[in-house]
């Protein structure tokens, strides 16, 4: 499948991307030679590939919860610019 000149300057008025002539016409190549790849990557017999999330295996390293005694609520609030005897005082958001 090729990618025409109408296509790409459609594709960038959508993105509003302002493309010069010599760009609009690099862009078509470009995009029509990715396009071409992808062509090949669909004619490849995928049967029997279990379908992935991530090319490599990923494991999640989460550091050990330790119950620790937290911030003195006096100390939390010192810094804050108003509060009152237990929370932060903030402007409202919604009128």
């Amino acid at each position: 499948m090729a990618i025409s000149r109408d296509d790409v300057e459609r594709v960038s008025l959508l993105a509003r991307l302002k493309l010069s002539p010599d760009e609009v016409q690099r862009m078509t190549t470009q995009l029509t030679a990715i396009v071409g790849y992808i062509d090949q990557l669909s004619q490849l017999d995928t049967i029997n590939v279990e379908p992935m999330a991530h090319a490599v295996p990923l494991s999640n390293v989460f550091a050990e919860d330790i119950v620790q005694p937290s911030l003195p609520r006096e100390a939390a609030l010192a810094s804050a610019p108003k509060h009152d005897e237990e929370c932060y005082l903030v402007p409202p958001v919604l009128g």
